[in-house]
């Protein structure tokens, strides 16, 4: 294949991962995370399309089918009751396009954005809420920035 900086016009070779290729990215992200991270997870659904539908747009509030890269949909862990019925198993949805489109605008690797919207995902599988998950982060990156 031709080098991108010299002919630009190879640009039409280069091909956006298509659904299976996303969820064998996705399998392959979630296989390398901790093993009892992974247990817990026993039973937990990975599911890629290409956008949210328009019901979950409209429930997250959604200005754009763009704007929503991951979905958990379940009950969380902590709030499972062996004395509920049976229910449906807790399912994460990965959206390709949006995931794509940050990806585009963004230089972190495609491996890494998936990463991060699954790992954010199983954390509300956990029970965790946005806020408790974003000072997961800030204080992993403060520790970090007091490590460098």
């Amino acid at each position: 294949m031709a080098d991108i900086v010299s002919d630009p016009l190879a640009w039409g070779r280069i091909k956006a991962p298509s659904l299976v290729e996303l969820e064998v990215l996705a399998g392959e992200v979630f296989r390398r995370l901790p093993k009892k991270f992974r247990d817990l997870c026993a039973g937990l659904v990975i599911q890629v399309d290409d956008f949210p539908s328009d019901e979950v747009l409209d429930a997250m509030g959604a200005e754009s089918d763009l704007d929503l890269l991951g979905l958990f949909q379940g009950v969380g862990l902590p709030f499972r009751s062996e004395s509920d019925p049976v229910q449906m198993p807790n399912m994460i949805w990965l959206y390709r396009r949006p995931i794509l489109d940050y990806w585009a605008e963004h230089e972190e690797t495609l491996g890494a954005i998936v990463q991060h919207v699954l790992v954010h995902e199983i954390g509300h599988h956990f029970g965790l809420s946005d806020a408790d998950m974003a000072a997961i982060e800030d204080a992993a990156e403060h520790a970090k920035g007091a490590i460098s």
